[in-house]
């Protein structure tokens, strides 16, 4: 009997294959000299409180001090959570992760008197202030920040109670992920080699994908059935959580809470109703992919659980990690010598920490800070996959080593609205390097473009109709509308088909998706993936098929950091969200590549 083969334990893992964490502290113990500093240092930050509006002087004092002290704690905690991440089961790392969320909860505490009391400066003030302190001016942009949310800071009284109403406010969130994750209980169903299995979020995923449609529809409905016994419930949880955004925008004075929303990322709701509007425009060649899809797979009738199996079997292409590394730096070439200089640094410097061992966290990340590597988590698997997601955390980790690099620290982070754009920007290179690389093999230009229609699918088609759920949501509840489990049922089914088309059965149970999608509390989040794709698509279209110009443009992009707003970082290169055309383009190469596959499906 062959003996079951097991996840090497930590110390067990080949040292290349991991990341060298010494370039951040070289000893725990200069990890805890940080951690002391920062504690005490926060509690000095304290004392500053009512200093600031005095004279320049003290501000420019007040936030140095600010600064130092958040890029030190950034340090200390990142080191932490990457040593907990790397073996969860270590006594010590989970210790001195949990020690360092606390320190930065401290430190939250010590510095939150600081905005209140900028908001305090009036403009003619500050105006006096630039000119008493020049060196002010390298934190304009930082101050601006603060300053444009002016008209929607409240009385300091009734901030404090609305901080400290904070947990109340996201009941709803917490109780969703509570029931969710832990009280739910899904039953047993059959897999593909007749093996009965518990149904659970990662392992009903997988059963999505299996080539046996009854595996796929047993699958679908015992899900279902658990989130339909259950639907009032979370209406109610749900519903708390767009009041508590509803409430909010209000009270702030905004005009919705969308607007409120979008507004902490200082981007205009432009981006958002455009995003909802070309994608409706082009819901044909959702359609089109639909009906393709009931074609290749020999359905009388395509079901919602139909939508997630492979059109070219379930044998991917197999990729060793150093193999898939030689591919990524022959696809990157496109972006010149610098480029390409940094991501040989990051592949032979032990930034990334490659493979799965046993209790090491889950999935892949960049993470890092000003002052560290960009590192990178992998749970390496040989396949096409983790190739994509290789290069994907490859350009978030260029775009943060490109931003720190260039940018002071108060400028050295950005903005999450443009941070999967970089990542899904080398996506869309690799995916054109591949289609050139195979012009000629049939089946892999099969497999490269049924993974890019089936990314697109579910990135800009999907995560747009729930942009749009997510809107009607809010709209309806700030009018009176009731948002019960049966008025919110048919509105995702109708939008739903709307979306599918005809060639797919709406399946009554895809009225329910709304209850069990987590991304519904964050907030207006979810638009981002969509306009990030897009975006993607149109700058990694330039960066291949243009000229040096795009190039140039989109390294200044990676090297902007939040030195302008997110807008304007992206329309200097060469991409305007404000406007549809660039999500006009994206829709373009999805039909090109749609009807290349059509045609080598026909061939």
């Amino acid at each position: 009997m062959a003996k079951t083969q097991e996840l090497p334990l930590r110390k067990d893992v080949p040292e290349k294959l991991t990341w060298d964490l010494t370039t951040v502290y070289s000893s725990d113990a200069d990890f805890e000299k940080d951690f002391t500093e920062v504690k005490a240092d926060s509690k000095k930050f304290a004392g500053l409180s009512g200093t600031i509006e005095k004279d320049a002087e003290s501000l420019l004092k007040a936030t140095e001090d600010l600064l130092k002290l958040s890029r030190t704690l950034e340090k200390v905690y990142v080191y932490s959570q990457l040593k907990n991440d790397q073996d969860t089961s270590e006594d010590k790392y989970q210790a001195m992760y949990s020690r360092s969320e606390a320190l930065a909860a401290q430190f939250g505490a010590a510095t939150a008197w600081f905005e209140p009391e900028l908001l305090k400066i009036s403009d003619d003030k500050m105006a006096q202030f630039y000119k008493d302190e020049p060196k002010l001016t390298d934190y304009k942009r930082f101050y601006d920040q603060t300053f444009e949310r002016r008209d929607h800071i409240l009385g300091n009284d009734v901030e404090e109670v609305l901080a400290g109403a904070d947990d109340i406010f996201s009941s709803g969130e917490k109780t969703f992920g509570i029931l969710d994750n832990t009280d739910l209980s899904f039953p047993a169903v059959t897999d593909e080699n007749g093996n009965k299995v518990k149904l659970s979020q990662g392992v009903y995923g997988i059963l999505l994908e299996s080539t046996d449609q009854s595996v796929r529809k047993e699958a679908f409905e015992k899900l279902y059935e658990v989130y339909d016994q259950f639907q009032h419930t979370l209406a109610s949880t749900l519903t708390t959580n767009v009041k508590n955004h509803n409430f909010k925008a209000n009270i702030r004075h905004y005009n919705s809470a969308l607007e409120a929303a979008l507004a902490g990322n200082e981007v205009s709701t432009d981006v958002y109703n455009n995003l909802i509007k070309v994608v409706n425009k082009h819901l044909d060649l959702l359609h089109r992919y639909v009906a393709l899809r009931k074609k290749i797979l020999g359905l009388d009738e395509l079901h919602m659980y139909d939508m997630y199996t492979s059109l070219v079997g379930n044998q991917s292409p197999k990729y060793t990690f150093e193999q898939s590394k030689k591919i990524a730096l022959e696809a990157l070439q496109v972006m010149g010598p610098d480029y390409v200089s940094h991501v040989k640094e990051e592949f032979n410097g032990r930034w990334i920490d490659v493979v799965e061992n046993q209790f090491k966290r889950s999935g892949g990340y960049s993470s890092g800070t000003y002052d560290t590597n960009p590192f990178i988590l992998l749970n390496w698997k040989d396949n096409l996959d983790n190739l994509y997601t290789l290069i994907h955390e490859t350009g978030h980790s260029m775009h943060s080593y490109y931003s720190h690099h260039n940018q002071p620290y108060q400028y050295g982070d950005y903005s999450i609205f443009v941070a999967e754009i970089a990542s899904t920007t080398n996506e869309n290179i690799l995916t054109d390097y591949l289609l050139n690389k195979f012009k000629d093999d049939d089946q892999m230009k099969k497999f490269i473009l049924n993974y890019y229609l089936d990314g697109f699918k579910g990135t800009v088609f999907r995560q747009t109709q729930f942009a749009e759920f997510e809107q009607y949501i809010h709209e309806q509840d700030a009018q009176g509308q009731p948002l019960t489990a049966k008025f919110m049922d048919q509105y995702y089914l109708d939008l739903n088909k709307k979306y599918y088309g005809d060639a797919v059965v709406s399946d009554p149970q895809i009225a329910l998706e709304w209850a069990r999608i987590p991304h519904f509390y964050y907030n207006f989040y979810v638009y981002q993936y969509s306009t990030g794709f897009a975006a993607a698509s149109t700058l990694a279209d330039g960066i291949v098929n243009g000229t040096q110009d795009n190039i140039d443009k989109y390294l200044n992009y990676l090297k902007s950091g939040s030195s302008d707003t997110p807008t304007n970082v992206m329309k200097k290169a060469g991409v305007d969200m404000t406007k549809p055309d660039y999500l006009e383009k994206a829709f373009q190469i999805f039909e090109d590549r749609l009807n290349e596959f059509e045609r080598l499906y026909n061939k």
